[in-house]
């Protein structure tokens, strides 16, 4: 007797099989969630372990000199190096480093990187959020890995600067706006405005100029290029221009004048109390200067137009080895796609790019916002299945994986000294710090190899590179960049001044030189004018390029150290402390 017909029979397979279906998708659904906590645990040590340990260098001197002298004159408004008005980049960078200085217990390096590291946490975790709405949670995760083990990311996550402050209230406002797309109006739209307000006073303008580029672009094309082609080809100009301004309701509407005003209003009001207690409207002139004037007409930091063709590479390693592979990806037709999605990662990704390539003033690492969404477009095809790739982008992918293996390979070779394969001055070069922590990266990275190698597809090549990626990370940041202090001067003479000088600090003046962060003057010390001032000042640090010119060579009494291996231009800008007689005024 049969208790079911075979109907029934085939409804109860049907809702049993649904029942494992969905429980399989919880199963994932608490892996994956896990696999983010752990995520995120891996970046926090990437962007905090002996944050304070290595010495200051380069721009870092400018952030931390500035706040050392805002706590010295409880000036927080007004900005100097030396006493020197710097109001090259708003306030709200400098605030993050004094609050940070209540954590660290004074002025110091953990204080002057610790906003960078916490906005590098924060960045992952919002890429990881953005990537779950746009896709699912797997893309997500690796999404997140992969931006967490980006070098450049990393590099600037342990830098005194406010470029991945940049980065990550850039992400804030996009995640912002993809929730609430479907919502052309309401109060996300202060939201949204407030962000980029916030985000604009750690660096400047881009924190407007970059979502609002991103969002508008993807707004007019979410539907496709051939659907905005087709409204903007017929009808009327006004009928084409009501049109547009239908796919950019978010900004075409009632919220629109009170987020501005809001988003003025936060930007604004630091400026403002500047100029109450200053008289001087430095502030935002500099503003105008750094970002407009610079964008259409740079006065510095010009290179190439093609420059970020392969800076992206640089900024993405070692993951850059499978940018082409994602890119033929993200570019490839698939019936299967989220046309949505693709499109706003390829807006954010192109729109990006664009921009910054077609600014006159370009640098490197001006182009670190594109990171999140090449770790989103890699992230989609290794999340995708193998079958569903194409053969271009199968090519690409296996091809990057053997450039990584290369060099992999020629890492090895920093287990030799160098001078058995390196010509001087570079033989003459240190060995490779702590070598047990090289050996890890290296056995790490060839079972990873060795894995990914006994079944060459995309999830065992992501495995590999996420190994690697991860523990060369761990080495070079967290232990070889600060054993590069031992070869390091600006210390050491910091200390040969101030033993040297002694009390007589108020006898001490700049010639052309940076910030000297590590002399820690009580006061500002002014510049030097050689046909003024030269039986002025007794002490005055400068240049080793500017010795010769002034003809003080003999007067040198201390210099900052200089190793063989230092290029020309490295040896010419060293410090140096010339002694120029008994002064007459101090």
């Amino acid at each position: 007797m049969q208790l079911f017909s075979p109907m029934e029979r085939a409804q109860r397979d049907a809702v049993a099989d649904d029942g494992a279906v969905a429980a399989r998708r919880v199963e994932d659904e608490r892996w994956w969630r896990t696999a983010a906590y752990a995520v995120m645990a891996l970046t926090a040590v990437l962007c905090f372990a002996r944050l304070g340990v290595r010495a200051l260098w380069a721009s870092e001197f400018r952030w931390a000199e500035i706040v050392r002298e805002m706590l010295l004159t409880h000036d927080y408004f007004w900005p100097t190096i030396n006493g020197h008005v710097y109001f090259d980049k708003p306030l709200g960078s400098y605030w993050l480093v004094i609050a940070a200085t209540w954590l660290t217990g004074g002025m110091n390096e953990a204080a002057a990187r610790l906003p960078s590291a916490v906005a590098g946490l924060l960045a992952v975790g919002l890429l990881i959020l953005l990537g779950r709405r746009l896709y699912d949670l797997r893309t997500a995760v690796l999404a997140g890995f992969i931006l967490a083990t980006s070098f450049s990311f990393v590099f600037w996550s342990r830098h005194a600067d406010a470029d991945i402050e940049t980065v990550a209230g850039d992400l804030a406002a996009l995640l912002l706006f993809w929730r609430n797309r479907e919502r052309p109006s309401g109060w996300w739209i202060v939201g949204l405005w407030t962000l980029m307000a916030i985000t604009s006073l750690t660096k400047g303008l881009l924190g407007f100029a970059l979502p609002l580029l991103v969002i508008g672009v993807y707004s007019s094309i979410a539907d496709g290029w051939s659907a905005l082609g087709e409204e903007l080809l017929h009808g009327s100009f006004a009928q084409r221009l009501n049109r547009l301004m239908e796919r950019n309701r978010w900004f075409f509407n009632w919220s629109t004048p009170l987020a501005i005003g809001c988003a003025a209003a936060i930007y604004y009001w630091p400026f403002a109390i500047s100029h109450m207690r200053t008289g001087s409207t430095k502030g935002l002139a500099m503003v105008y200067r750094e970002n407009v004037e610079r964008y259409f007409e740079p006065f510095d930091h010009v290179g190439p137009i093609y420059l970020y063709v392969y800076v992206i590479f640089g900024l993405l390693a070692p993951w850059s080895v499978f940018l082409p592979a994602a890119l033929a990806h993200a570019h490839a037709p698939s019936p299967s796609r989220d046309g949505q999605s693709d499109r706003f990662v390829l807006t954010f990704f192109w729109a990006t790019f664009i921009f910054f390539t077609l600014s006159g003033s370009r640098r490197s690492y001006y182009l670190l916002p594109i990171l999140p969404a090449a770790a989103l477009m890699m992230a989609r095809m290794f999340a995708a299945p193998g079958t569903s790739l194409n053969g271009l982008t199968r090519i690409l992918l296996k091809s990057g994986f053997v450039v990584l293996v290369a060099g992999v390979a020629i890492s090895t070779l920093a287990f030799i000294p160098p001078h058995f394969f390196l010509p001087n001055p570079w033989g003459l070069l240190p060995p490779a710090p702590d070598r047990a922590i090289l050996a890890i990266y290296w056995i790490g990275s060839a079972v990873a190899l060795g894995y990914a190698l006994r079944k060459l597809d995309s999830e065992r090549i992501f495995l590999a590179g996420a190994t690697i990626a991860w523990l060369f990370m761990f080495y070079f940041f967290i232990f070889a960049m600060p054993a590069g202090d031992a070869w390091r001067g600006e210390k050491d003479f910091a200390h040969q001044v101030r033993v040297l000088v002694g009390d007589q600090s108020a006898s001490l003046a700049f010639y052309n030189t940076g910030p000297i962060y590590y002399l820690g003057l009580p006061n500002p010390a002014p510049g030097f004018n050689p046909r003024r001032d030269a039986g002025r000042w007794r002490w005055v640090v400068m240049r080793e390029r500017d010795v010769e010119s002034l003809g003080l060579t003999a007067n040198v009494v201390a210099r900052e150290a200089v190793y063989p291996w230092d290029s020309k231009q490295h040896r010419l800008n060293a410090m140096v402390l010339v002694r120029m007689g008994p002064a007459s005024a101090g």
